[in-house]
């Protein structure tokens, strides 16, 4: 600010040098105005603005200002005093002022990723004694972003069949849908040299013996991951520590390195399921590839081809610190976007292979993972006679609660079948509502979450609903 305002200060000089030889622009006895800076980022609710003259004013006398917003609404997001009419601002000041001044008044913060300001700039003053400096006649107000309150949103996961991953960034109220097949492989931006696999398809990967890529193989049946079958270690630890993955660390040593067998999963099913059950997981095999991985500087270098192949491909994928992994695709054979940057999300709504027990995969629907990677932790709360989800505040939160663990909401906030009258379960999609959960943000702000649905009017999967609210 004390930079500006010098730099405001030499163009009034000029200016009032300029004037004292020009008798066509103002009098000898003219001063210049304003703004004391050319923009301002709001920090406090109510911010006084200023313009500086270059001298004393002769007279008393008015300055007008046209005002130009941008997503914001006078009246709603701000207002000023005096009050702005037909988008302009009449600013009165004093003989033998030095500055006129008003005052700016926010009402609505910007939330993440979303851009608020509004443009004043000179347009006329009342007195030919006051001269405008042309260079300086503009302030832009900038509105600090801040964290989303809260609301009600869905995550459009595509009904029972779950085709899509929803990430969700609480700050921003944002969501960025991906289809689950979208990407295999899932390439570490961090130090670790680390590549994860796509669980929502139930991918698997098991090491061989071998360092010859071009080696031909034959698929593994038992590599097949369904309820209950498969192996944990094929699998990413569903924990969701970067230390966990199936495929070893990507060794400096090439002769470390060996081929993995890679087993794709399934694709979401296209026909619809009965309602109460899903269809995420019934789709059409994916098939197989084999990889090898060796380091490439401080990028990656895969080696890939199908099974029964004598040849194949390298690719270099490159590390970008802003995201928790660089994806790969074996449908587009390159890099594909997927995840938001790593601390622009906190949430995915997915399908989600788990483990029952230390050993079994258990493949499961309906499945929101947090973003432990980027930061962001979760833990649920149990309601009480004492402890529901109006009233529990910032005060309540355990911070002892929030661990290391994806899966702070997992699937614990739904069950899928209920008890028929025969006594036997029948599939169905049941809303747990004596839970919520606390949600972290990678910036460390706090949220509570209830999920409020999870099926259509029909009884159909696959329709998230949750409110959420900034502790």
């Amino acid at each position: 600010m004390k930079k500006n305002f010098i730099f405001i200060l030499t163009f009034l000089l000029i200016a009032v040098v300029g004037c004292n030889n020009d008798d066509d622009t103002a009098t000898a006895n003219s001063v210049n105005v304003a703004f004391a800076s050319p923009s301002v980022n709001l920090t406090e609710n109510t911010t006084t603005l200023n313009l500086v003259f270059s001298g004393a004013t002769a007279t008393a006398g008015t300055i007008t200002l046209s005002v130009a917003t941008e997503n914001v609404v006078y009246g709603t997001d701000f207002k000023t005093v005096p009050a702005v009419a037909n988008n302009t601002l009449v600013v009165p000041f004093t003989a033998g002022a030095s500055s006129a001044t008003f005052s700016f008044e926010k009402l609505i913060n910007a939330i993440e990723g979303e851009v608020k300001n509004v443009k004043f700039t000179i347009t006329a003053v009342s007195t030919s004694a006051v001269v405008v400096t042309e260079a300086a006649k503009s302030l832009q107000v900038n509105f600090n972003e801040t964290a989303s309150l809260g609301q009600s949103l869905s995550a459009a996961v595509g009904g029972a069949n779950q085709p899509n991953q929803v990430y969700v960034d609480l700050s921003s109220g944002t969501m960025t849908v991906v289809p689950r097949v979208s990407w295999d492989l899932g390439f570490h931006a961090g130090t670790d040299f680390r590549i994860a696999i796509n669980g929502s398809l139930k991918m698997s990967a098991k090491q061989l013996t071998t360092t010859n890529i071009d080696e031909v193989q034959v698929a593994d049946e038992s590599m097949i991951i369904s309820q209950g079958a498969g192996s944990a270690t094929q699998i990413d630890n569903p924990v969701g520590l970067i230390t966990g993955t199936a495929i070893a660390p990507v060794s400096e040593n090439d002769a470390d390195n060996k081929v993995y067998l890679v087993n794709l999963g399934s694709n979401p099913a296209t026909n619809t399921p009965a309602s109460g059950t899903e269809g995420s997981a019934s789709g059409s095999l994916r098939g197989w590839k084999k990889i090898r991985v060796l380091k490439s500087g401080n990028d990656y270098k895969l080696q890939y081809a199908e099974i029964g192949a004598t040849t194949h491909t390298e690719v270099v994928i490159s590390k970008n610190s802003g995201y928790n992994f660089s994806f790969f695709s074996f449908t587009t054979n390159g890099t594909v976007n997927v995840e938001p940057q790593k601390d622009k999300w906190d949430l995915n709504f997915t399908t989600f292979t788990n483990l029952v027990g230390p050993t079994t995969p258990y493949y499961y629907p309906d499945f929101i993972v947090n973003n432990l990677k980027g930061g962001a932790k979760a833990y649920m709360v149990a309601v009480s006679q004492t402890v529901t989800y109006d009233n529990f505040t910032l005060a309540n939160v355990v911070d002892a609660n929030f661990t290391e663990d994806q899966r702070g909401i997992g699937s614990n906030w739904r069950s899928t079948s209920v008890t028929g009258s025969d006594g036997i379960p029948v599939s169905q999609f049941v809303l747990r509502t004596d839970r919520f959960f606390v949600v972290k943000d990678p910036a460390g702000n706090i949220y509570k979450v209830k999920l409020t649905g999870g099926a259509s009017n029909t009884g159909e999967r696959g329709f998230p609903t949750f409110l959420y609210s900034l502790l």
